[in-house]
């Protein structure tokens, strides 16, 4: 299936690894231009090597080193790509920690990170495209927005205010080719959650087969998937949403998460 990537300049927050990295090796792999964010230079030079080797021919790869976790790191990303067609919203932090031990600093950091990122670079970003009437803006939430884990509120409430925020930036594109989506991954294979399935295992030292059985069988009970989603498997479902062929989807909150959360959530 073509999806009509080809010319397109797509910038992916937080794409120097896990699934931000999966979505800009697939948009560039469809014939988009790809503009990768981190706070390390080694590594978006590696990220852009990797994706390289399965880019379309002629496709576009560079990587600007910037925290989009921060307003000056926004700020620094903008002026170096003052305009995209499609803005993927990925960057994001989480942590397991007792509801009672989350202190303010805790709450403000990762709200910074997870919401004010996507808020700050849509805010460069989204007028341009209204501007024009065309553009996709994704932003990549969790299931963690519906069913907030008890483990890592902060990081739920996060989740949840990517759907509002995803959803009212929606309501502004009416008569457009403008859309805003949200995709809704569950638990994704990467290092970042393999350290945290240790972190709430009985065993930590268990094999890592035996620690994900443990996990979806005492955390995660719901998922019919009863196993970690690949990274690659959610950049398909990105790619489809940032592409024309997705025009008549906008303002939707499209679930990745294995069916993890029940149909009435």
């Amino acid at each position: 299936m073509d999806l009509m990537l080809d010319g397109k300049t797509a910038l992916v927050t937080g794409s120097t690894a896990g699934i931000g990295l999966a979505i800009a090796r697939r948009l560039a792999a469809e014939g988009a231009n790809v503009v990768l964010t981190g706070r390390s230079r080694e590594k978006l030079d590696a990220a852009a090597a990797e994706i390289g080797r399965s880019a379309r021919p002629g496709v576009a790869i560079r990587g600007v080193a910037a925290d989009a976790g921060t307003a000056k790191g926004c700020a620094a990303i903008a002026d170096a790509e003052p305009d995209v067609d499609i803005l993927v919203n990925n960057l994001g932090v989480y942590e397991s920690k007792p509801f009672a031990e989350i202190a303010d600093a805790d709450w403000l950091r990762i709200f910074e990170i997870n919401v004010l990122s996507g808020v700050r670079l849509s805010r460069a970003y989204f007028p341009k495209m209204l501007e024009r009437g065309d553009g996709r803006v994704i932003f990549i939430s969790s299931e963690s927005s519906l069913m907030i884990p008890t483990e890592m509120i902060h990081y739920g409430m996060t989740k949840t205010a990517q759907l509002a925020i995803a959803r009212g930036l929606a309501g502004m594109t009416t008569g457009t080719r403008v859309t805003v989506n949200t995709i809704l991954p569950g638990p994704t294979r990467s290092d970042g959650v393999i350290d945290f399935i240790r972190s709430v295992a009985h065993d930590p030292h268990a094999p890592p087969a035996a620690l994900e059985s443990e996990f979806f069988e005492r955390m995660r009970p719901t998922s019919l998937l009863r196993r970690m989603i690949e990274a690659d498997e959610i950049a398909a479902l990105a790619a489809f949403v940032a592409s024309p062929l997705a025009a008549a989807t906008n303002g939707a909150a499209l679930r990745a998460e294995g069916g993890l959360v029940p149909t009435a959530a």
